[in-house]
């Protein structure tokens, strides 16, 4: 798989620094510290921050746009919750989630956010056991006992019992899972809610949740490192970056009853369904019979209404603009990059919601 130079070994050497336009812009921080204000610069210049799943396509969409006619976009791989509070602080023009707003985070905003679909993606279950070639099988039932520290052991006889054949190590079970507010972490606590009922009674679903057992990661980048470190280790990660770092990764069985191989075909299955006005839709547990049940769609969210602070039209025009090439025409970068392009009805809700924007109380897009 050919994955863009410039951000093939990023997510173990992230140093917090910018990661400047010529390779999309992307950083990386913990909460967002390090992003400075968007109203700053000239209006060739924008500025996002948030989701690290989306940080592998986002480098090249936004390398691409720049070749075609200059705009420089600065994005920092901070996770979604730290997107979400630079866009609730107005220091980013675009923040990326890949869990849309609750309704705690909707309320904090000073105006009304719309969400535009981006991209679809597999978070994927990455492990890391020496010496076993085979791909795992892993059901439902058997990943929620491992992150409620319920299974300790390799060779339990709950995993042997889904993997004939395979001769499992007596290695412990290390999990990682992330430290900061995540929308990988919600696609995969939403997930685990849904097919088992003591993590629904437990640590439940969301960005951020009470993990009962593991280590911490910074962003996917942290997992996939702390995971491809640890013998015996176990952890949830966007699939880009489980392909970048030649992680092996579990088939996950689906509603269906079938054991699914994380891609592009099993990821497009789970998001053909139908989507709502404002955008707003999980795709995990999907009904779908060839569909990854761990899959997710991510969106930019902005303000709708976008004169604040001193803000221009150019500007505004300008990253509407990229937003639209980002739904269209950068669709061709997503399949390269292990992500799903949008399906046809995303593209409309994207296209509705992009033309809702405003600045001074007029539509951005004629």
């Amino acid at each position: 798989m050919k994955i863009l130079k410039c951000i093939a070994f990023s997510a173990l050497a992230i140093s917090g620094s910018m990661f400047m336009a010529s390779c999309g812009g992307s950083g990386n921080g913990s909460n967002g510290d390090n992003v400075s204000n968007a109203a700053s610069g000239d209006n060739n210049n924008i500025l996002g921050a948030g989701s690290t799943f989306d940080n592998p396509l986002f480098s090249k969409m936004f390398s691409e746009y720049n070749k075609i006619n200059g705009l420089k976009v600065n994005y920092q791989s901070i996770g979604s919750g730290g997107g979400i509070q630079q866009l609730t602080a107005k220091t980013v023009d675009f923040g990326a989630s890949d869990a849309p707003l609750n309704g705690k985070q909707d309320s904090a905003l000073s105006g009304p956010a719309i969400h535009i679909p981006v991209t679809a993606g597999a978070v994927v279950v990455t492990y890391n056991l020496p010496g076993i070639k085979d791909t795992l099988l892993m059901t439902p039932d058997v990943l929620a006992k491992i992150f409620l520290g319920k299974i300790t052991k390799w060779n339990d006889p709950a995993i042997q019992a889904i993997n004939q054949g395979v001769k499992l190590p007596a290695t412990g079970i290390v999990v990682s899972h992330r430290s900061d507010g995540s929308g990988t972490t919600n696609i995969f606590t939403t997930y685990l809610t849904k097919v088992n009922k003591d993590w629904e009674a437990g640590p439940g679903k969301g960005s951020s949740v009470n993990w009962p057992v593991g280590l911490g990661g910074k962003g996917n980048e942290g997992v996939a490192g702390s995971v491809k470190q640890t013998p015996g280790g176990i952890g949830y990660v966007e699939l880009a970056y489980a392909i970048q770092n030649a992680m092996s990764f579990a088939k996950m069985q689906n509603k269906a009853g079938k054991f699914i191989t994380p891609n592009i075909a099993s990821v497009t299955a789970a998001a053909n369904i139908e989507i709502p006005a404002d955008a707003k839709v999980s795709l995990t547990n999907t009904e779908a019979a060839d569909g990854y049940p761990i899959s997710g769609l991510s969106w930019v969210i902005i303000y709708k209404e976008q004169k604040y602070g001193d803000r221009n039209s150019d500007k505004v025009t300008k990253m509407v603009k990229l937003l639209q090439w980002m739904v269209h025409e950068g669709q061709q970068y997503s399949a390269p990059l292990n992500y799903a392009p949008l399906s046809e009805k995303a593209v409309s809700i994207a296209d509705a919601q992009l033309k809702s924007i405003t600045f001074d109380g007029k539509p951005v897009l004629q």
